[in-house]
């Protein structure tokens, strides 16, 4: 499942707490767009995630990064986030 988690990328927090849980990417992107719009933040001024959870959460859970990966095992990564950026 995917889920919308908070972190702040503190590496003293190991957990980071699960905001909601998500069948799809899609929905947790909505998700995560509401909630941008809600707080006023840019994407690259948010601490919230979009991660595959590899075990059961619910919200208001703790999970720590071995819970979780970027993407969803077989999912493929868009093609401008495999390509570093150039000057």
């Amino acid at each position: 499942m995917f889920a919308l988690i908070y972190d702040p990328h503190d590496m003293s927090k190991p957990f980071k707490q699960v905001l909601s849980v998500h069948k799809t990417r899609e929905a947790a992107q909505q998700a995560l767009e509401k909630r941008m719009a809600r707080s006023g933040k840019h994407l690259w001024e948010r601490d919230a995630r979009i991660v595959w959870l590899t075990e059961n959460a619910k919200p208001g859970y703790g999970v720590t990064e071995n819970a979780f990966s970027t993407r969803q095992p077989g999912e493929s990564i868009p093609y401008g986030q495999t390509q570093a950026e150039r000057d």
